[in-house]
């Protein structure tokens, strides 16, 4: 599949509609994809004839599964400055979306993590069918929750962004529309129908509300009073000594999932999403281009991608493997200021 079949850009009455094309892929954005679509946004800015933008994905799978991590894994390896440039048009995209300044109208069905979180959480409208998942797995892969992450997470409820941050864990549709990650919820064998209406003039929010399901009962509620008791703690090892405390299966699991983390990426996550707290958007989106041009220096990423897309073991070996073996020095250099920092 070429390039230019990743993604379709066509004009439908009033919508600029883009649609995702890597449904074998679980339609991972591409560094192609990335630029192309921050190319038209660009021009469906300006145009008066567009009055919202639509972006869906092809199959029912997913609607962006993250990045493209194989090619970035493959031209950090070889120290190819095509990784660092895809997160910088990415982060940018990611910017562009949210000062869109026009509806911006995410259709999710399916799994939406990581790079598919960047390119819809930040629009106006995250519509969603009853089959999202959602998730923010970064640290299992030696990364960080990036795509503007910095900034969504810690405006969730109490420290709800924070435990998804550094567990990674996965929420359903009624949880995604509890938190904000989904506006509204539209089955998906009404999506049809839906983009076509948003195809014809009228108010965004009004045509959404004509297709749109009452959200059902979430489940997070009734763990949110954990999840702040534990999470609300000074550092990642005050995190595992609370859950260590509790006495509950849920403590339990949860302190097994950040032991398959790696450190670093904890240490590196739990101070982002503390700071992400005072940041501007823009603020944060700089930060996670700091962050992300160290992590392309080390070996965290490349060991996490290797165990767990390239030889598929799930047995990263993490340097270092202890959380208190990573010092506040080696996590201040994460976020220390670039030659060339990000311009958005």
């Amino acid at each position: 599949m070429g390039e230019a079949a990743e993604i379709h850009f066509e004009r439908m009455g009033v919508a600029g509609l883009i649609t995702l094309d890597r449904p074998k892929a679980l339609n991972a954005l591409t560094a192609h994809m990335a630029a192309a679509m921050l190319g038209r946004l660009a021009a469906w800015r300006d145009d008066p004839g567009v009055s919202r933008v639509v972006i869906r994905a092809a199959g029912e799978r997913a609607f962006c599964a993250g990045g493209d991590i194989r090619n970035l894994y493959e031209w950090g390896r070889a120290g190819d400055d095509r990784a660092r440039d895809f997160y910088r048009v990415e982060y940018t995209l990611n910017a562009a979306i949210k000062s869109f300044p026009k509806p911006y109208v995410a259709l999710i069905d399916g799994i939406v993590m990581g790079g598919g979180v960047g390119i819809s959480v930040h629009g106006s409208h995250r519509v969603g069918t009853d089959a999202v998942t959602f998730a923010m797995p970064e640290t299992g892969i030696g990364l960080f929750p990036d795509v503007g992450a910095t900034y969504v997470l810690p405006r969730m409820r109490g420290e709800t962004g924070l435990f998804l941050g550094l567990t990674g864990a996965r929420l359903k549709t009624a949880d995604a529309r509890h938190v904000g990650v989904l506006t509204h919820i539209v089955p998906r064998d009404r999506h049809g129908e839906l983009t076509d209406a948003l195809t014809a003039p009228g108010d965004t929010d009004s045509i959404i509300s004509e297709f749109a399901d009452p959200a059902p009962p979430p489940d997070l509620p009734a763990r949110e009073a954990d999840i702040d008791r534990c999470f609300s703690a000074e550092s990642v090892e005050e995190i595992i000594d609370r859950l260590q405390a509790e006495d509950s299966d849920w403590a339990k699991v949860q302190f097994e999932t950040l032991a398959t983390k790696s450190p670093t990426s904890l240490k590196i996550a739990f101070r982002q999403l503390r700071v992400g707290r005072a940041l501007t958007f823009e603020d944060a989106m700089r930060t996670e281009f700091r962050i992300v041009s160290r992590v392309l220096q080390g070996q965290e990423f490349f060991e996490g991608v290797r165990a767990v897309i390239i030889d598929k073991d799930n047995a990263p070996r993490w340097d270092p493997d202890r959380l208190d073996a990573v010092t506040d020095e080696q996590i201040d250099a994460y976020f220390a200021p670039l030659p060339d920092e990000l311009d958005i």
